[in-house]
């Protein structure tokens, strides 16, 4: 594993084989000889909260591995109004369109300071060629993030205001891996669930007053897990 006082930039495949996070990443199923293929550097990049890693509409150059922190995928309506569709966690990736020469169908940004390996696409391509494990890899991950992209729409986009955000609460919870449960503004949550800003302020007033959540820092908490899946209906 890395130190946690990360480089700009690295050269990529001698650190691939040692990630701490090997077994949650793209390159997980790679071998000593595939390694050789990768010519371009893979860089760790880091991003600070509220700063974007690509925009909806640009051509694709990078797909994003998620080390540490949240990703919020955000969608621009015409009216100007945003939508969240999905949040990445540690072990995603973000940019898949790559895969079909599409442009970034999202704006990514960060939620918290984020951790990234960012992979060129000539490097995905290479693999992906040469490489059948990376290329099943990729269409696996492909089917994860559309699975993911269903239920944020069946879970979190259906039911009454209290049960979307006790839905969204506990799959943060899922995401936390157990640290504090990341709570987002009342704004992202109202994007990410198809509420209004004040429902979503008065939905999470609601927890506090009855202790179901319990504020640690403006953007952590920690959750009544049995209460919060009682109001999800689970």
């Amino acid at each position: 594993m890395l130190n946690a006082q990360i480089q700009a930039a690295w050269a990529g495949p001698p650190q691939c084989e040692h990630c701490g996070i090997r077994d949650l990443v793209l390159f997980s199923d790679l071998r000593q000889e595939d390694f050789v293929l990768i010519h371009k550097p893979i860089e760790e990049k880091r991003f600070a909260i509220a700063e974007t890693l690509y925009h909806e509409g640009d051509a694709p150059q990078h797909v994003f591995t998620i080390r540490e922190g949240l990703v919020k995928l955000v969608q621009y309506l015409p009216d100007g109004k945003q939508r969240i569709v999905r949040i990445l966690k540690q072990g995603d990736l973000a940019g898949l369109e790559l895969l079909l020469g599409q442009p970034y169908q999202h704006t990514a940004i960060a939620l918290e300071p984020v951790l990234t390996c960012r992979i060129p696409l000539s490097v995905v391509q290479r693999l992906s060629d040469d490489t059948p494990r990376l290329h099943r890899q990729l269409m696996s991950r492909w089917q994860r993030a559309l699975t993911e992209a269903d239920s944020w729409l069946t879970e979190l986009s259906t039911g009454t205001a209290p049960q979307r955000v006790a839905r969204l609460l506990l799959r943060l919870h899922e995401f936390s891996r157990g640290k504090p449960v990341y709570i987002p503004s009342r704004e992202d949550m109202g994007a990410m669930l198809g509420i209004t800003t004040e429902t979503a302020s008065r939905v999470t007033a609601e927890l506090k007053r009855e202790g179901l959540l319990s504020q640690i820092d403006p953007h952590h908490a920690q959750l009544d897990i049995p209460a919060v899946r009682a109001i999800a209906g689970r």
